[in-house]
């Protein structure tokens, strides 16, 4: 699921490349044809490479975690998905870089909470909403982890014997899942309203 996260945003992003090479064209069709020196397109790639780098290695480094996990090494999966939060970010902080190191740190708060390191999984959470800080489908997604990463903590209390701290840990959850939707609601409703007033 992480993966394919990464290779749509991959995609997108190729997508748009093409698209601006191709309106390049069309305006630069008087000056010159495609190819031409003079073809609006040539001199200015859409997409930065340093970008598709970047999302390539962070696409490589969830593979590497999957891979991991697999072989039961918990903590190379850690290791590889820690190694995107620290890589070097491509110039100008595209918003595509906060999105992958956001969805990165809620994976990682997913495996640290299944390993009962629940503070850690916190901290994840927090630098994750530090990327996403305005209603999106990976800050909604950030606040969902959060939910499951208490629920667990709930159920760790309860075997523990600590009844009220269990109590409190799933009303966390509560909240934070009702959050969650909330955001992801927010979401799909001014994806609709944006569809049904088109282009302008």
């Amino acid at each position: 699921m992480w993966s394919a996260r990464l290779a749509a945003a991959c995609l997108a992003l190729v997508a748009a490349a093409h698209l601006g090479c191709a309106r390049g064209d069309e305006q630069g069709r008087g000056a010159g044809a495609a190819g031409d020196p003079a073809c609006a397109c040539a001199p200015t790639p859409v997409v930065d490479p340093t970008l598709l780098a970047f999302l390539s290695r962070a696409r490589a480094a969830h593979h590497a975690a999957d891979l991991a996990i697999g072989a039961g090494d918990r903590a190379a999966a850690v290791r590889a998905l820690e190694g995107i939060i620290t890589a070097p970010r491509p110039p100008g902080a595209p918003p595509e870089v906060a999105e992958v190191t956001a969805d990165t740190h809620a994976r990682l708060a997913e495996l640290r909470s299944e390993d009962g390191e629940f503070d850690a999984a916190g901290r994840d959470i927090e630098a994750g909403l530090r990327l996403a800080p305005a209603p999106s489908h990976y800050q909604g997604h950030l606040y969902e982890v959060a939910g499951v990463v208490e629920e667990r903590r709930a159920k760790a209390l309860e075997a523990r014997g600590d009844r009220e701290a269990a109590a409190r840990a799933r009303r966390r959850a509560v909240d934070l899942l009702e959050r969650a939707i909330a955001i992801q609601d927010q979401v799909i409703t001014e994806a609709l309203r944006g569809a049904r007033q088109g282009p302008r």
